[in-house]
């Protein structure tokens, strides 16, 4: 079945600097998505887990077996939370592998935290890292409901 539409008007890929110009006010969106982008085709080491508890309340687990909870680093800087190891890579030389199936590479993720999403917390058990974030939204910033007041 042939299409009636132009081959020149089919979306071939996303070209955000084109949309851009239409997005006035809407920079960080765009900044996100290049972010994104250029992430998309990087290694997926180690792999993670993104969970939703409740509207507050999340959990990144990031599976780290054959990682101690002294080789691993949790930074956040302004809207960035970055998990990164430390690997001593000379440890291991004095051992011989037959077979090493059990990745102790660097690596290094970063989440971008929404607007009032703090980290609460971080626990290991059973080679999962749990890092606990909880969005504390200002009082200022929650729905309130105004009363309606007649004149007499």
């Amino acid at each position: 079945m042939t299409s009636n539409i132009p081959t020149a008007l089919h979306l071939k890929s996303l070209d955000i600097p084109s949309i851009h110009k239409f997005g006035i006010g809407f920079d960080s969106i765009f900044n996100d998505l290049n972010r994104l982008a250029a992430v998309a085709g990087k290694d997926n080491y180690p792999p993670y887990n993104v969970v939703k508890h409740d509207d507050d309340n999340y959990v990144i687990e990031l599976a780290v077996a054959g990682f101690s909870k002294d080789s691993i680093s949790i930074e956040v800087d302004q809207n960035q939370l970055k998990i990164a190891s430390k690997v001593k890579e000379d440890a291991d030389d004095e051992l011989e592998y037959l077979h090493r199936g059990i990745s102790a590479r660097h690596f290094e993720r970063s989440f971008t935290l929404a607007d009032h999403v703090y980290v609460k917390d971080a626990k290991m058990t059973d080679g999962i890292l749990k890092v606990i974030l909880e969005r504390q939204l200002p009082e200022e910033l929650k729905p309130r409901t105004i009363d309606i007041s007649s004149d007499k």
